[in-house]
């Protein structure tokens, strides 16, 4: 089972050499990782002890970047009474899935009118030249 943290918890662990962050209510342990980060220690250290939901989901890690995080977990963030809020939702791949087929049913209902509309085009465009071919005088 793992560890409950509070703010003030994770607050406190904020050097290069022990660094802890809260990403999505999740308290991970990054300091074997600060070397290694390939965007540079950094982006780290400026959001030691804090909630970097944000700072992680903005750069829009991978889901290497991802699963590397795994074996650092080391708690929960257990929210009180006057912490902030969440600073951004889960991103799309994590979310539970929402409602399907919407997307889809609008794309196959724009193909269906584009197609329509060409048809209908090209016929209207048949008649008129079938009409200035009907009509136009011998010579």
């Amino acid at each position: 089972m793992s560890a409950e943290f509070t703010y003030q918890d994770v607050a406190e662990h904020n050097t290069k050499k022990d660094l802890y962050v809260v990403i999505h209510d999740k308290v991970y342990d990054i300091t074997k990782f600060v070397d290694e980060h390939p965007g540079g220690e950094e982006v780290l250290l400026d959001v030691a002890g804090q909630d970097s939901t944000e700072a992680f989901e903005d750069v829009g890690h991978s889901d290497e970047a991802r699963e590397a995080l795994e074996p650092l977990l080391v708690g929960t963030l257990k929210r009180q009474a006057g912490d902030p809020k969440p600073k951004a939702p889960l991103p799309s791949s994590l979310a539970p899935a929402a409602q399907t087929g919407t997307a889809t049913g609008l794309g196959i209902g724009l193909y269906a009118v584009l197609v329509l509309g060409g048809l209908a085009g090209f016929a209207a465009y048949q008649y008129l030249q079938a009409q200035q071919g009907a009509t136009a005088p011998s010579a």
